[in-house]
């Protein structure tokens, strides 16, 4: 016969036993949970995390989410130093609270160093790619009968002025020796009506632009019309461009001494004509045939006459009256580059980083990072029906950085809440129309005198 009292002994020991194991697995779940929310799934909304990882594996670094600083927080970090241009990547990453919890808040400077440098610079331009691929195929732009208006042109950068990235990069020169910072040469492959850039590439600083254009033709998009300016002058360049994918044109301004034969015209300003390639493009390029067929266009626009050269020799399905015109689009890439330096990194003279290897992993981030703020202006854009480079881009900017901001203090609840008050806010910031007449003709001023200019005395103004 059992003893009472050791049975309830027992059933007050499992119902303590099971009260705790209770709380040990609701404690656990909540850290776990506070964790997720803690880290990275605040930021889903702007940067799929699935493409984070994708870069990364094509980068061949592993994800080390036991760390304080796993990779998806130091490439946060990164970003966030092309947004908050007066703070350090260590304030950044605590800004952010993008750091895995611990005993401390805050991480020591020299941790977010050497993070950096675990996360290299492939790794942020592979994330850059696959993000940009993704932004293109998931969103619908506005179009010119079918085709996606693109363009690709040049920028130089600055770096500091280091003996690693004089090495690396290079640097212009006079007829007084080499400029005072090494500079880097970059070309970007950009979608006109949103800013948002498909490709880039860069290199050292005596590296050809149309070399760099070159590596971008595998990730031309095809049902495209790509503007380039009359410096991108290659038939090797331009065959290569229009023959590789599907529908894949170009439009380049002619030259003044363009050498041709006309196959066929319709009118005086239209005409089908026949251009021969010269040896040193046959040498550079393989696979260019001696004759390209293009299409000439002229026309004349308030007094100035302007020749255009293009790929599109379908006279039906491209009219000829509207091409011309289409060129004026190509700025758009130029107020792109503006945006980006002027704007999003505060006029800065040269980029933060001190190596070479640093220097192109900041770059790479200030790409991803202007990328993501217009995703952010073409999805608010697109549901009002305007063209996202009709929205301010400077008050954009600093909603989108707001938002980064107050990340660390929101309930994971209210981010959809919070996600549409921002999407809501960008379209508030519509331009106004932009003013046709308005032209800023260039023309050539003296060059000053290097000399000072020896001022009269009283006696010799008689």
């Amino acid at each position: 016969m059992t003893d009472p009292n050791d049975h309830a002994k027992s059933v007050v020991r499992k119902l303590t036993t099971d009260f705790f194991v209770n709380i040990e697995q609701a404690l656990q779940a909540t850290l776990e949970e506070s964790s997720r929310y803690h880290t990275f799934e605040k930021l889903s909304e702007i940067l799929d995390p699935e493409i984070i990882e994708q870069g990364f594996q094509q980068a061949g670094i592993a994800t080390v989410r036991k760390r304080r600083l796993p990779l998806e927080a130091v490439l946060w970090s990164v970003i966030g130093m092309a947004l908050f241009r007066k703070e350090s990547v260590w304030n950044i990453a605590n800004k952010l609270d993008i750091m895995l919890p611990g005993k401390n808040q805050l991480v020591a400077p020299s941790a977010m160093v050497q993070a950096r440098q675990r996360l290299g610079d492939d790794s942020v331009k592979h994330v850059f790619n696959k993000s940009a691929q993704s932004m293109y195929k998931q969103q619908s732009f506005e179009t010119w009968n079918g085709l996606n208006l693109l363009a690709v042109d040049g920028v130089v950068w600055r770096t500091a002025d280091t003996p690693d990235n004089r090495k690396a990069f290079s640097s212009g020169s006079n007829q007084y020796g080499d400029t005072a910072f090494p500079q880097i040469r970059m070309v970007c492959h950009m979608e006109l009506t949103s800013h948002q850039l498909l490709s880039s590439e860069f290199d050292n600083y005596k590296t050809n632009e149309m070399k760099l254009a070159e590596r971008l033709i595998e990730r031309t998009p095809d049902n495209s019309l790509t503007m380039f300016d009359k410096g991108y002058y290659s038939l090797g360049l331009l065959n290569r461009w229009h023959q590789t994918g599907e529908m894949r044109h170009w439009l380049i301004p002619a030259r003044p001494d363009l050498q041709y034969e006309i196959i066929s015209s319709a009118g005086k300003n239209d005409h089908i004509i026949e251009l021969k390639t010269t040896k040193h493009a046959q040498k550079n390029f393989p696979d260019v045939p001696e004759t390209i067929k293009a299409r000439l266009i002229s026309k004349t626009i308030k007094g100035k006459s302007y020749r255009i050269l293009t790929s599109m020799t379908d006279r039906l399905r491209y009219p000829g009256n509207e091409i011309v015109e289409l060129y004026c689009h190509r700025w758009e890439i130029e107020l792109g580059f503006r945006e980006i330096k002027q704007t999003m990194l505060d006029s800065a003279y040269h980029l933060r980083s001190k190596r070479p290897d640093m220097v192109r992993q900041e770059l790479w981030a200030v790409l991803l990072a202007y990328n993501l703020i217009r995703r952010i202006m073409t999805m608010a854009a697109t549901v009002t029906g305007i063209w996202p480079n009709q929205l301010s881009f400077s008050s954009s900017s600093m909603a989108v950085i707001q938002y980064f901001s107050s990340v660390s203090i929101m309930s994971p609840g209210n981010i959809p809440i919070h996600w549409q008050h921002l999407l809501d806010t960008l379209v508030l910031f519509k331009l106004p129309a932009r003013r046709e007449d308005r032209r800023y003709p260039r023309w050539v001023k003296p060059k000053p005198s290097k000399y000072p200019h020896k001022k009269k005395d009283a006696s010799q103004l008689n």
